[in-house]
């Protein structure tokens, strides 16, 4: 467990509570399910939902499989309820499974065979696929083919097996690093992007009557607007929020007891735990604001270069507290003011010194 710690401080970086990570506790194995199945439940994500509903009530019309779907974006945003929503108006089945865990081209045919007519096949973290994993898919997904091999050196021959018509709905948080003719192959591209406070409003109030606890309006915009514009993270605070109101309050989830149970969980009007600030101290305590290079961050903080890069530094970037150059990760003015800490231009920014990256 990564844990940082000096006078100060002691942080636990892997149990924050605005982690956009996934956990299947928080998926109704304890509660009533909060995701919703339809699209008419799906809450924001406009532009995505009316696209969709035109692309599958035209496959339903034409009685054609559903072409191919990548949905990416941030994590935490709903790209897996997504698909299962999809299986749903679709009225077929869905098989679930992840990038890092098809090691082997069997894993693969294994699903693929299994697959029935115009059912769905979810590979979430899409972009972690083997790349020999990605060649077998390449015939699957154009016609529904695949090859079998059989038998091993030069004995080996390859025997071509037939696939029911199927959708391949991938998710990833980093398109970019999908190869491009698995991209290619994708006749249906979504982006994703992070929810508003009014939005996720909403979304919390339809939680919150899952769970079946009151809430008024003004207690779900403090949760929402601390939430980091995602619904992951908002239905986890929703859930800490509620044994509060519960223990401390009257049962009742309103402005007082949402901002009194949010202080006590360390989280701030902007949505930022202990780590975020620590993170932003660190810059400016040890390197002067900055500019400061990843990979000496992360040894100070005691966390991997690649964290750092895919949890901490979106929402402080988003927010314009952090910004990334080729000279390393600064800290602007608006983070100062938030903190509280006196602004001063870093003396590497003022003679030009460059600093590793």
């Amino acid at each position: 467990m990564a844990i940082y710690e000096d006078n100060e401080y002691e942080i636990d970086y892997e149990s924050r509570i605005v982690s956009t990570d996934y956990s299947k506790a928080e998926d109704g194995n304890t509660e009533p399910g909060l995701r919703p199945k339809t699209l008419d439940d799906y809450i924001g994500q406009d532009k995505v939902k009316e696209n969709l509903r035109i692309y599958i009530e035209a496959a339903k019309q034409r009685g054609e499989v559903l072409d191919h779907v990548l949905l990416y974006g941030p994590p935490g945003l709903g790209k897996t309820t997504l698909a299962g929503i999809i299986a749903n108006e679709l009225g077929v089945n869905i098989r679930v499974t992840s990038g890092p865990a098809i090691e082997k081209g069997g894993d693969l045919v294994a699903l693929l065979t299994n697959l029935g007519e115009n059912d769905i096949l979810f590979i979430d973290e899409i972009h972690r696929l083997p790349k020999t994993i990605e060649e077998i898919l390449y015939p699957a997904m154009e016609d529904y083919t695949v090859d079998l091999i059989i038998g091993k050196g030069p004995a080996a021959r390859s025997i071509p097996l037939s696939l029911n018509k199927f959708t391949l709905v991938g998710a990833t948080t980093r398109a970019g690093q999908i190869a491009t003719p698995l991209r290619d192959r994708f006749g249906v591209v979504l982006k994703l992007d992070l929810y508003t406070p009014e939005e996720l409003a909403t979304s919390v109030k339809r939680s919150a009557e899952i769970l079946n606890i009151p809430i008024d309006e003004y207690g779900a915009k403090e949760i929402a607007s601390r939430s980091r514009g995602t619904p992951r993270i908002a239905n986890r605070l929703l859930k800490r929020v509620r044994d509060f109101a519960e223990v401390k309050g009257k049962g009742t989830i309103d402005r007082e007891i949402a901002d009194y149970a949010l202080s006590k969980l360390e989280i701030d009007k902007l949505g930022l735990d202990a780590v975020d600030r620590r993170m932003l101290e660190v810059i400016i305590k040890y390197y002067g604001g900055g500019p400061v290079g990843l990979e000496t961050l992360a040894a100070t903080v005691g966390e991997e270069s690649v964290t750092i890069e895919d949890v901490y530094e979106p929402y402080l970037m988003q927010i314009g507290f952090l910004s990334r150059t080729p000279r390393g990760r600064s800290v602007t003015k608006l983070a100062y003011e938030h903190l509280g800490i006196p602004f001063v231009q870093s003396a590497s920014e003022q003679v030009g010194i460059f600093t590793e990256e």
